[in-house]
């Protein structure tokens, strides 16, 4: 890095339907990066100048003095990066991931989930391997010495493909340890005044109709409390709760009130789990069971005791329909 202080950061996949905008503004907004080089790569050129617009915007209005370029050709970033933060889809999202779960199901294996584990994510991992490789080579000859820092899944083959046969290095990062606090926000509600949307019926669950509740809920529990948690991804478990104002230990509390006097239709495997080895997990049931091999016994039918859900492709197709056609023009 040149200039400490002026990192050269690149973002491939910024228009990222999941990781996109929300990625922009935690750079953009963060004081330590201000002067900072920013290019952004998108295959999708309409998107990317959307985004380019987007985030000329956030640069002006929180003065973050930032010199900002946009290409769909990645070289033509990459050259002297610091960070290169990777969210890339290989083939439309929905699409490939109902064909992950239905496939398979074809031929009688029914996935809790079908994106980071089993044959779907077998094959979503061998959709993304050769465009991460193909990103890392470019990293090789262009910025040797810059980190990669990828929120593609599935996240822990995709480092492990990096780390065997690239010199880049390579951090996977992503927003699921968030759930944590949703989910402790869920069960101390009453304790500490929180709104729960929803009510009875909320659940820690990314389909499309739940992510503004699941969003309410982390920002409601991310301002009570502090939570340190570990793990791979989608399989981290927490392991302090405290209060954010007075540093009070609120895990034996949450976890007697989660494991015998909360609702049993509340992440139930979660329950189960925490029951049994003493630490709550964060991710929350429908991320959590692709690590479980028995979750897709067919005898036992698992995703009916449990009420695990599957991602709603259409939902999140019409729900991104819904925010274009309601977005104004950028200025």
């Amino acid at each position: 890095m040149t200039d400490r202080n002026a990192p050269h950061i690149v973002v491939i996949g910024a228009g990222s339907a999941i990781f996109g905008t929300g990625t922009l503004a935690t750079l953009i907004r963060e004081p330590r990066l201000r002067g900072a080089t920013l290019g952004l790569c998108d295959l999708n050129a309409a998107t990317l100048e959307t985004m380019h617009a987007l985030a000329e915007r956030m640069n002006r209005a929180w003065d973050a003095g930032m010199t900002i370029a946009a290409s769909t050709d990645r070289r033509a970033l990459l050259r002297g990066a610091d960070f290169v933060i990777v969210c890339i889809q290989v083939g439309p999202r929905e699409v490939v991931w109902r064909q992950d779960w239905e496939i398979p199901l074809r031929h009688g294996v029914r996935q809790p989930y079908a994106e980071n584990s089993g044959p779907g994510g077998f094959a979503h991992t061998c959709r993304n391997v050769p465009e991460m490789l193909a990103i890392a080579r470019d990293m090789e000859e262009l910025c040797p010495g810059a980190w990669m820092l990828n929120f593609t899944n599935p996240l822990s083959r995709l480092g492990l493909a990096i780390e065997r046969y690239s010199s880049i290095r390579c951090v996977g990062l992503c927003h699921q340890f968030l759930w944590a606090y949703a989910i402790v926000a869920a069960v101390l509600a009453e304790e500490y005044g929180i709104d729960v949307p929803n009510g009875d019926a909320f659940h820690v669950h990314t389909n499309a109709p739940n992510v503004p509740a699941i969003m309410q809920m982390i920002r409601s529990g991310y301002e009570r409390f502090n939570i340190l948690s570990s793990g791979i991804n989608h399989f981290a478990w927490m392991h302090t709760i405290t209060d954010r104002v007075t540093g009070e230990d609120l895990y034996p509390h949450f976890r007697q009130k989660y494991l015998h006097g909360f609702r049993t239709d509340f992440e139930p495997m979660t329950r189960e789990l925490f029951g049994i080895f003493g630490l709550c997990p964060t991710a929350g049931d429908t991320h959590m069971v692709e690590y479980l091999a028995w979750t897709h016994d067919p005898l036992a039918k698992p995703w009916e005791k449990y009420d695990l859900k599957l991602q709603s492709w259409e939902g999140n197709i019409e729900r991104r329909r819904t925010v274009r056609a309601s977005a104004e023009p950028l200025a």
